[in-house]
Order: structure tokens, then sequence, then C-alpha cells
């Protein structure tokens, strides 16, 4: 438990709370409801909608009285928290947020279907709602720094299924030689009034919006800081939490400097290395599908699943936690992280790592750190070096791409490429061989 109340008190803190929020998930169903019995003209998914909406409302009250034994009737038994959470670590749910995002985009023509999306966005809200009558989950979400995370994931899930929604359509458009949907609606629009005076209301609204959450949530601040007492688990701004994560795998000129500049010069590339001129000023998939793929892995699995382990499942000691597990400051983990080099020298040789001597010069000492870590460089130039003529000559997509780029830009997209697969790579190894690093030169603060 994060704090010390008791059980009871903590269902009747949060009890307005839940009540409320099935009580607008009642009503969020009747109008959705009212959309389908009105608009589309179908009675039977209008029941069906109504008949869930009942649900939420009787809920409602239930969320709503703060008893203990009533509220049992809405939470998640605790075998299956529990189950969860010893179900539950980095490699677990990395893997596991990949094989969703997998199964997601292979059958995008029946996810993006309107009906099931709303049924997952019910199920997700579900979940949140039966999950709150848990201390610990909703010590985690209900936290003010955390608010607005959780807003942010639900926004990202509708826009990527807006964005996704609209890209089926028009990849059905144009296989039947139809026009895209954005070239339907391509009506001028004048700066003024019409954008103005869009971006007013919008300013009008958020700013009202704003007043609100700050009557409604307090402020995240923190005691003044003191070196003596420094929080438990220290988290950056949850921006750079992907950043943070990061330096569990590797050092800190590589988490937070290479890796993120790399990024940055990949972004920079990509209108000089990118020679297909289909799907520009509308949405598709099928035209684009190496860049949507490669973009769709590199920001939600090799980011936004970070910034959200980060946030939620990391605590004191930046342990890894389960969402309904206790954020114990005394848990301990043993990891016992171990270089190539000691897997090369010592597990596989049988001999003591090579170690330059205090009386060695220069060049001796470089001598001997060259050879202890040889294998780790090696593997690494020929990571770089070879795989990309690889990629070229053995697997016919790059082939094509390569004979369409040429060289010079097929060798940059390869290495950003590379350069973003080190990630999983090393947390992969990390997580079956407790790998540490390729290439470990403490004498001059150099590991990769």
């Amino acid at each position: 438990m994060h704090g010390y109340e008791t059980v009871q008190e903590f269902f009747y803190r949060i009890r307005g709370f839940l009540g409320a929020y099935y009580l607008t998930l009642a009503v969020m169903n009747s109008l959705y409801a009212l959309y389908q019995w009105k608009v589309k003209g179908n009675k039977k998914a209008a029941l069906v909608w109504v008949a869930v909406a009942i649900v939420f409302t009787i809920m409602s009250p239930i969320a709503a009285s703060g008893n203990e034994g009533v509220m049992q009737l809405i939470s998640i038994p605790q075998v299956f928290r529990d189950l969860f959470d010893s179900a539950m670590d980095p490699a677990t749910y990395t893997l596991g947020s990949l094989v969703v995002l997998g199964v997601l985009y292979k059958f995008r023509e029946f996810f993006v279907q309107p009906v099931v999306a709303w049924v997952g966005l019910n199920l997700a809200l579900l979940f949140m709602g039966l999950s709150m009558t848990d201390v610990d989950f909703a010590a985690i979400v209900t936290k003010p720094d955390n608010v607005p995370i959780v807003g942010l994931i639900f926004l990202l899930g509708f826009f990527t299924w807006l964005a996704t929604y609209k890209a089926v359509e028009n990849d059905k458009r144009i296989a039947r030689v139809e026009r895209p949907l954005e070239a339907l609606d391509d009506e001028k629009v004048l700066v003024w009034p019409d954008l103005v005076y869009t971006e007013l209301i919008c300013m009008v609204a958020l700013t009202a919006f704003m007043l609100l959450w700050a009557i409604g949530l307090q402020a995240p601040l923190e005691e003044p800081a003191s070196s003596v007492k420094t929080p438990n688990p220290s988290k950056a701004p949850w921006y750079f939490l992907g950043l943070q994560e990061m330096l569990v795998y590797y050092d800190p000129w590589m988490a937070g400097v290479v890796l993120p500049s790399m990024v940055v010069a990949g972004l920079m590339a990509i209108p000089y290395i990118d020679f297909n001129k289909r799907g520009n000023g509308y949405y598709t998939i099928k035209e684009r599908e190496f860049s949507y793929i490669t973009f769709q892995v590199g920001f939600l699995v090799l980011w936004v699943t970070l910034i959200v382990m980060g946030t939620f499942l990391r605590g004191p000691n930046w342990n890894f936690f389960g969402i309904y597990e206790t954020w114990d400051v005394h848990k301990v983990e043993a990891m016992n992280n171990v270089d190539l080099s000691q897997y090369v020298w010592v597990n596989g040789l049988g001999m003591p790592l090579p170690r330059p001597g205090p009386e060695d010069g220069f060049l001796m000492s470089l001598g001997t750190i060259l050879l202890r870590e040889s294998v780790g460089i090696i593997l690494v130039v020929l990571y770089f070096a070879i795989i990309p003529p690889l990629m070229a000559l053995k697997i016919k997509f790059f082939g094509r791409m390569y004979k369409q780029m040429g060289l010079i830009r097929f060798m940059v997209m390869a290495q950003l490429l590379l350069w973003m697969a080190l990630l999983p790579i090393k947390m992969l190894l990390r997580w079956t061989v407790d790998m540490k690093y390729f290439i470990s030169i403490p004498e001059y603060f150099l590991n990769f």
C-alpha cells in the first residue's frame, strides 16, 4: 500500500469519483445508443448499448456507497490481480505490447470499425474502473503527475485509431480506383475568419478546461529539495522517462546523447532518403507500408511503451512493479549483469580479464584494452558494416529499395535502422543472458 489508510477509508475516499465515473460511462453509452437509433437506424445496436448503459448505471451507486463488502462486486478478484503481477516483468510488458500492436496492425480492417473501436474503449474504461478499487493501482493512476498521462494514453489511442481508420478507408478506395477521402474535401478554407475563429474558440475552451483542472487537482508540488532526502524513485518529467528507461540498458552518453541525436538526424534525413512519392496529402498504409511500420515501431514500441513503463511500472530504486503491486522501498532484485568480454574470457576461455597494469604506457594499455574487448569491437563493426550489404543482397524487399535509392541513400537508411534496432537488441540480451555491455572500457569511461 502506498499510504497508511485502511481499505475502508480508501473506498470512502474514492467513492465520489467512482460513482461519477460509472455514471459518465452510462451517459456516454446512452448517447451512443441514441446515435445508433436516430442516425444509423440500427435499433438492435441501440438496445445493446442501452443495456450497457443500464449496467453502468447500476454500478454507479454501488461504487458511490463506499462500502467495502459491496464494492468487491465491482472489483477485479485478488487472485487475478496477483496472477497479473506475477506474470508481469519488463520482457513480458515490452514483448506483449509488440504482439498486441502486431495483431492490431494485421487485423486493422476489423479493429478500425467504429463499433469495434467503441467496444474496445468501453472495455478499457471498464478495466480502469474495476482496477481503481485496488489501492496500489489508484495511488499510481490518481497521482497528480500521472493523471495527464492517463488522458494522453486515451488521446493517443483515439488519434491512432482515427488515422488508421482513414488510412484503411483510403486503401479500399484506391483499390477501387477512387480518389482518397481527403481529395473529396478540397474546399479552400480562409485563415480569416474561418481558422482564426476556430482557434479562438479552442483557446477559450482550453483555458476554461485548465481552470477547472487547476481547481479539481492539486498541483504536484513536492517539499523543498534536500541533499539528505531524495525522492525514491527520482523520475524525470514524463516526456523524458523514455530516456531514463534507456539508461537501464546504456551508458548516459549513449542513452542521453547518441541515440536521441540519431532520432533527430533520422527525422532530418527522411525528406532526402524517401523516394516514395505516393501517400502525400492523404492517409494510407498500403502505399507506404514500410514507412508506416517503421514509424509505429519506433514511436509506439520504442518510445511510448517506455514512457508508460517509466511512469506507472517503475517504482522505488527503479525496480519494476506490477500495476497492482505495492511499491515496497525494501524490494531487492538481484542483478548480475555481465559484459561480453567477461563471457568470452572468464566464462568461455577460463582466463582472467586482461587489464592494463599501473606501470604500462599508453600504447601498452591501449593494446591490452583492445585485446580484451576485441570480440565486442569486431561484432559491433560487423553489425554496422556487413548487415547493410546483406540486406540489399539477400532480402528482395531491401534489394528493390537499393536499386531505387542508390548506394548513399540506402546506406543512410540502413544505418538508421540498425541504430534503431540497437535498443531492442540490448533490452533482449539484458533480459535473457544478463548482458551489460558489448564493449566495456571503464578506464576511459567508454561503454557500448
